[in-house]
């Protein structure tokens, strides 16, 4: 049987957990085009202390890749609780002084690829310093992940979102995405995590042009500030005004109620699960319609002060992985 050739194009847990389930099934080779704007926590700090590449997405994506033992997987993700190190992620300080070491971040990753023995490829999807701007219909403009974050102007008064200063894309993802048999946009922050690749130039052309399946696992939850009150035909069509339009062929939608202690959680931020709305009306978009969540308990670690609360409701990565696998 020939392998499978599946991008996944996202960043932070969303990629993650797609990736720990592929990288399961022997016959896939696997890659993942990761976000480059990530200012924010250990990683901003990295940035503007070091003048380093973002590195937390792009370990997340190594570690869900790594067949490494667990003890090093788990150096990768440890975050430091106290001292002056606190808040950091020990794979984060690695990767940025790899780049030092190396004189690049490509390089740097591919170091990292190595010692964690991936299955795969990471590849950031521009190896620019760059950062996201929001420009709002008041005439605002925001300049950094974070800072876009925090402000209380509202997503739906987003006039136009950029990089700046204007990135091109990581000359590996060509061939990639050329060859993909399939191409997963993962779920994520759709402003902050997700569209912000599509800004890079030549990543959405690019995609256009493939002959792959492009298949989107909707968002599991709305996101106080970015997605309230989205049904899954928003999450699609805000994507595909970035993507390129008609671009997703697949969409697969979680049937599955979560349990009512972890919704009251999220309700306390105003957050909800995703109705299909009239997605399914969506021209060329074939909805797969599975029970998708994870069981699992998650213990949030207690160092990472990011949105500890609302990261419980998530996909069973294997359950995902299966219905991607099998399209």
């Amino acid at each position: 049987m020939n392998k499978q050739k599946i991008v996944v194009i996202g960043g932070g847990s969303g990629s993650f957990m797609v990736l720990s389930g592929l990288k399961k099934y022997p016959n896939v080779d696997l890659s993942a085009i990761v976000t480059m704007s990530d200012d924010g926590g250990s990683t901003g700090v990295l940035r503007d202390e070091l003048g380093v590449l973002p590195p937390g997405d792009v370990r997340q994506c190594l570690v869900a890749l790594s067949q490494s033992d667990k003890t090093l997987r788990e150096l990768f993700n440890y975050r430091y609780g106290d001292g002056g190190l606190k808040g950091h992620s020990f794979g984060n300080i690695f990767l940025s002084t790899l780049e030092k070491i190396t004189g690049g971040f490509d390089t740097a990753v591919v170091e990292a690829s190595r010692i964690l023995r991936i299955r795969g490829y990471v590849l950031p999807v521009t190896l620019k310093n760059t950062r996201l701007v929001a420009s709002f219909k008041n005439g605002k403009e925001i300049i950094g992940e974070k800072n876009i974050e925090l402000y209380k102007g509202g997503f739906s008064n987003i006039k136009k979102l950029y990089l700046k200063p204007r990135a091109e894309l990581n000359p590996k993802i060509f061939k990639a995405l050329k060859e993909a048999d399939k191409i997963v946009i993962s779920p994520g922050d759709l402003y902050t995590s997700l569209i912000p690749n599509f800004l890079v130039d030549g990543l959405s052309e690019n995609v256009a042009k493939s002959k792959a399946k492009v298949i989107y696992p909707v968002n599991l939850m709305t996101e106080l500030g970015q997605t309230d009150s989205f049904t899954a035909e928003n999450y699609i069509s805000e994507l595909e005004k970035y993507v390129g339009k008609n671009a997703i062929k697949y969409a697969i939608f979680n049937t599955e109620t979560p349990d009512q202690k972890l919704l009251k959680k999220y309700a306390r931020f105003g957050e909800k699960p995703v109705e299909l709305g009239d997605a399914e009306i969506l021209p060329g978009v074939n909805f797969l319609k599975h029970k998708l969540l994870s069981h699992k308990v998650y213990k949030i670690d207690k160092n990472d002060k990011l949105g500890a609360e609302r990261s419980l409701i998530r996909h069973d990565s294997d359950k995902l992985a299966k219905v991607i696998y099998e399209l």
